[in-house]
């Protein structure tokens, strides 16, 4: 088994160094700190949690809350929270996985019970009914996601608004004037989850400024409901030739309509997700896409809670810009006849 002294020797510093970063009962600055974490990180130390537990009267245990729904795409929510549970590791943190949807309950069993000393909070939605909670209580607190109000919060998230102008960019730049989205369940719109409303936000702000129709229609994902949402679209929009989904199960069953119908990707339509790589790249047509940085939100978030553990943080927003890659997906709109 490592020991501190083992670690305190690998980093060239002192073992009293080591526990303060540990502890987090110095202040110890950034280049030492990391040299310190990185150390720890390649020698595999484990700090012992009861010791250290009793001599800072931490539990060393950070609470993440990821309310598991049928409408959101279960395999980032999990992504984003092995981010969470090994970047919290390196900082000899454990992690409480709260599943249930109970809101502001949830807060409250957690700051009042001292089951953790900090949390971080995931499906955040608008106006969530959480925050008050999170903004009175003294334990430190981060959100991967974005309210409308970030007044006395810390967040971490993908910056949403600005994907759905990047998708929109892309599309008007090929000559595409008539654009489909295809976007989450609605319940998710009408829980108005933060990423959802933020994208749409922006696909409609940057689609009026290029002069572009914009058509956005939930979709629960599967084919039936594909099916019938397709449709809907061709019958109202019978001229649309761009997409964009934001659904990760409608992604497959829009590509297979699509070839069903004879319109081919991308010569006769084009398709923008945004979605994880892996959606992406194992997609039956490899699709153009903005990929969700699911590892790197719950990296940020995890140093963003520590960083307030230790006294060095500070209330502020991180967001994380949006990169579209290109594939097979997307190609110049058909000439009209």
């Amino acid at each position: 088994m490592v020991t501190l002294a083992e670690v305190a020797q690998h980093a060239g510093v002192s073992a009293s160094t080591v526990s303060y970063v540990l502890s987090g009962k110095r202040s110890i600055s950034t280049t030492t700190r990391r040299r310190v974490e990185e150390s720890i990180r390649k020698l595999g130390y484990h700090p012992n949690a009861g010791a250290r537990a009793l001599a800072s009267s931490r539990s060393n245990i950070i609470a993440l809350m990821i309310p598991l729904r049928t409408d959101m795409y279960v395999p980032v929510m999990m992504e984003i929270a092995i981010a969470v549970a090994t970047t919290a590791r390196t900082h000899g943190y454990d992690v409480l996985l709260l599943t249930g949807e109970e809101g502001p309950d949830a807060v409250r069993r957690v700051t009042g019970s001292g089951l953790a000393d900090a949390m971080i909070v995931m499906d955040v939605e608008l106006d969530d009914e959480r925050l008050p909670l999170l903004r009175e209580t003294d334990r430190p607190s981060v959100l991967i996601g974005l309210p409308a109000d970030t007044t006395g919060l810390t967040c971490v998230d993908l910056d949403f608004k600005a994907t759905g102008a990047l998708c929109v960019e892309h599309l008007a730049t090929l000559g595409h004037r008539d654009i489909a989205v295809i976007g989450e369940a609605p319940a998710v719109y009408e829980r108005h989850t933060g990423f959802a409303e933020r994208t749409l936000d922006g696909l409609r702000t940057r689609s009026r400024e290029l002069g572009l129709r914009l058509l956005h229609r939930p979709c629960e994902g599967g084919y039936d409901a594909m099916a019938a949402t397709l449709a809907r679209i061709l019958d109202e929009r019978p001229d649309t030739t761009g997409f964009v989904v934001q659904n990760e199960a409608a992604v497959e069953p829009l590509l297979a309509l699509l070839r069903q119908q004879g319109r081919a990707v991308p010569e006769d339509v084009s398709v923008v997700a945004v979605c994880p790589e892996q959606v992406a790249t194992q997609a039956s047509v490899r699709l153009t896409s903005v990929a969700v940085p699911a590892q790197e939100m719950g990296r940020h978030a995890v140093e963003q809670l520590v960083a307030k553990l230790d006294g060095r943080g500070s209330d502020e927003v991180v967001l994380l810009a949006p990169e579209l890659t290109v594939r097979a997906s997307s190609g110049p709109a058909p000439v009209q006849s």
